[in-house]
């Protein structure tokens, strides 16, 4: 025997293959729940179309509902667009109006100012004019005191020579001389 035969070569060598593996036995495949690594690939593949038919509604409602989320972000970035050129219009507007009310404000200023020294100009005016007025009331009355002085002093001057003349006509005056008298004018006329 000098040559062995072929067989128990390869016999040999893979007896050794399989003690050098520390299996001691044929090679197994890996197996997961009883299934090949062929079988798992077909699964996956399975899963993987129903998922693509199936989860392509699912896929068209998140789709959806993002597209619809979308919408109403969209919706609401042109109503803060919207909202946010009416608020710069509003303040454009009050700012004009502020300024208008500045303009305003002074024009006011400088109207009672002007008023306000009219007004003081009338005050002296019509005071000065008071003062004429009761000056001349003062005089009117001075001048009416007088007059009334005037007459009283007149009237009692007059009282007092009629008192006066009829004392001295009764004493000097008797029937005697009041019938000379009396032919006297008679005889003038």
């Amino acid at each position: 025997m000098a040559n062995p035969p072929a067989t128990l070569e390869t016999e040999s060598a893979q007896a050794y293959v399989e003690e050098a593996d520390g299996h001691g036995g044929a090679h197994a495949e890996p197996t997961l729940w009883g299934l090949q690594p062929f079988q798992w690939v077909s699964v996956a593949m399975l899963v993987l179309l129903l998922f693509a038919i199936f989860g392509a509604k699912v896929h068209k409602t998140i789709t959806g509902g993002l597209d619809k989320k979308i919408a109403d972000i969209r919706e609401q970035l042109d109503e803060a667009k919207e909202l946010r050129a009416e608020a710069e219009a509003l303040r454009e507007e009050y700012a004009a109006k502020i300024a208008n009310a500045e303009k305003d404000a002074e024009a006011m200023i400088e109207s009672a100012k002007t008023e306000a020294e009219g007004l003081v100009e009338k005050a002296e005016a019509d005071s000065k004019a008071i003062v004429e007025r009761r000056k001349r009331m003062a005089e009117d009355r001075i001048a009416a005191a007088e007059r009334e002085a005037l007459n009283d002093v007149r009237n009692r001057a007059v009282t007092a020579a009629t008192d006066a003349s009829r004392s001295l006509i009764n004493a000097k005056l008797d029937a005697d001389a009041d019938r000379a008298l009396a032919d006297k004018v008679i005889a003038d006329i």
